[in-house]
């Protein structure tokens, strides 16, 4: 009842409704765009494009789900729109990029602590750091994923692929994993997903 209210004050421009909204949301939302983003102006831009989407079309919100979810699937939209935008995909992590990774599906340990993942995630080209939160973080199917960044469905397949490798070599350098670790890891969100 209180998010309804608080929707309501939004959709009607109340100034104090607006901020309650975004202070309560907005952490929540940044740290969508940090994993997006290269670096933090960027996030900080994402963030701004999300809440001015989210002001705009609130009153497209039905009640019927969750409202987080409402927020960060927006919010996600935003930071990839962003991207396409600012033709990020074109820098050093070219979705087509690093054939030469090859893929192996060694994982990482369990135990891993998220923070150490979430840097490391964040050293990823830009292309298969999207593909990797896409999939493995926000639970995207390939073929969503495909159909957001206008690419195969077998593309974000192999690219989600060489991202764990790629991001595995980047964790073995770091000295956060063993090479040839044997640990196996049911499910990336288990490690990297933000906790509510």
């Amino acid at each position: 009842m209180e998010n309804e209210l608080l929707i309501q004050g939004c959709i009607r421009n109340d100034a104090a409704s607006q901020r309650e909204l975004y202070n309560r949301y907005s952490p929540v939302l940044l740290s969508i765009c940090y994993r997006y983003g290269n670096t933090r102006a960027d996030a900080e831009d994402m963030l701004q494009e999300s809440f001015v989407k989210i002001f705009t079309h609130l009153h497209t919100f039905k009640h019927e789900g969750n409202f987080e979810g409402w927020l960060k699937r927006i919010t996600i939209f935003t930071c990839i729109n962003f991207l396409k935008k600012h033709k990020r995909f074109a820098e050093v992590g070219d979705l087509e990029m690093a054939n030469e990774v090859a893929a192996k599906e060694s994982n990482i340990p369990l135990l891993m602590q998220a923070k150490q993942v979430v840097e490391s995630i964040k050293l990823l080209p830009v292309g298969f750091r999207t593909i990797l939160n896409l999939y493995a973080i926000e639970g995207y199917s390939h073929r969503e994923i495909a159909e957001m960044l206008d690419i195969e469905e077998s593309t974000s397949r192999s690219q989600y692929s060489r991202a764990k490798t790629y991001l595995e070599n980047i964790l073995i350098k770091r000295r956060i994993i063993e090479p040839n670790s044997s640990t196996v890891v049911p499910k990336w969100t288990a490690i990297v997903k933000p906790t509510n």
